[in-house]
């Protein structure tokens, strides 16, 4: 049986966590701080938890620079819950004929727009753009021009909405799309948060579920402009004007009057983002952290390019740095020895996403740069194998 040392894992999410956090986390199962009792037992409104929190906030704010007038919240039900909690708290931007607009480049911001769809109806929703439109296999794998893009008159958007990084697509923007400066913009970044560093000021929502660069499953971190948690009608105006009345467990006011803690956070899993959150602070924050991420997704990318035998999914000019996703020529079969072969070595949690098949490498944060140089050698060795 493999030890953890032997392994090298690069699955999409739940993703590797460092492993000294992990040390840490399993001792402060038994007995937190020489307090008798596992972190995962005690009261979530005690003091210790409450200590957990504001510094894992903290952290946050740090590494992301997040300005005074946002506010950072702990929630539960992963990125998914929040296509609809932005639906929900953004609506007090309602106008008459206004719409709210997607761009829609993978699996998981066509998921968002769905939802918003399906709460608001087709007729308040505009796709501004379409990735699958603009490929001639009608695939994921491309973020048309800006100029393309169909957005609405300023005054006629509720809010513009996009995922940072495709994690089943491996599509990534390359910066803040200068189209949607000045709007009302809200982001996934489930899969690339504390990569990079980010200007918050652009947004209005920022979200993340936490178990790919930052902790296990089980909590969402979201960061919100002020202005919008004071912009929220009141449920019986909204029942009047026909409109959508949030879920209290959705609803950012409600949640930031009761500093995350309306109900029984999952405080284990704050804890672990907290711990993995200082690590970054003490490796350099958000600047060093980039520099790693990029140095190690171009050394796999490099040696995918020069193998003669893979084939990177998405463009060049939008390669994700956090989800690598390529075929091998040959299909299937020449994909599954690629697979077993890994395995052997310890190089796990290769296999693409279900809805894609084919081969993924997630190039998240904890993923150390060891690592990746033995998948390099591997993808070298596979390929000369096969000529």
């Amino acid at each position: 049986m493999p030890t953890r040392a032997e392994t090298c894992y690069f699955g999409a999410g739940p993703a590797a966590l460092p492993t000294s956090v992990l040390e840490t986390a399993s001792a402060s199962i038994l007995n937190f701080e020489n307090s008798g009792v596992g972190v995962i037992e005690q009261s979530h409104r005690s003091a210790s938890s409450t200590n957990i929190i504001s510094t894992a906030c903290a952290h946050l704010a740090s590494l992301l620079n997040v300005p005074r007038t946002y506010t950072v919240l702990w929630m539960q039900g992963g990125g998914t819950t929040q296509f609809s909690a932005v639906v929900y708290n953004l609506v007090g931007y309602w106008l008459a004929g206004a719409k709210a607009e997607y761009l829609v480049t993978g699996s998981w911001s066509k998921k968002a727009a769905e939802e918003a769809a399906r709460l608001l109806g087709d007729e308040h929703v505009a796709i501004a753009t379409d990735s699958r439109k603009a490929r001639e296999n009608k695939k994921f794998g491309h973020i048309a021009p800006e100029g393309s893009w169909t957005l609405q008159e300023m005054e006629k958007s509720i809010f513009s909405y996009y995922c940072d990084n495709e994690t089943v697509d491996g599509v990534e923007f390359p910066a803040f799309p200068k189209a949607l400066e000045g709007r009302l913009v809200a982001c996934d970044m489930s899969s690339n948060i504390l990569s990079r560093r980010v200007d918050v000021e652009k947004y209005g929502i920022i979200f993340a579920g936490a178990q790919k660069n930052v902790g296990g499953a089980g909590v969402t971190l979201v960061v919100v402009r002020n202005d919008i948690l004071q912009k929220q009608p009141s449920v019986d105006t909204l029942r009047k004007l026909g409109m959508q009345i949030p879920p209290v467990m959705m609803h950012y006011p409600t949640l930031t009057t009761a500093g995350s803690l309306y109900n029984t956070l999952p405080i284990f899993e704050v804890y672990i983002c907290r711990e993995v959150m200082a690590g970054i602070l003490e490796r350099g924050g958000l600047e060093a952290q980039e520099n790693a991420s990029a140095e190690k997704a171009n050394m796999l990318y490099d040696a995918l390019d020069q193998g003669g035998i893979y084939r990177v999914v998405p463009e060049k000019t939008v390669r994700s740095r956090m989800n690598i996703c390529f075929r091998i020529d040959g299909g299937e079969e020449v994909e599954k020895a690629f697979l077993k072969g890994a395995e052997a070595k310890g190089l796990t949690g290769l296999k693409g996403h279900r809805s894609v098949g084919g081969l993924r490498i997630s190039n998240y944060n904890s993923i150390p740069k060891e690592a990746a140089e033995k998948l390099v050698g591997y993808i070298n060795e596979f390929a000369q194998g096969r000529q």
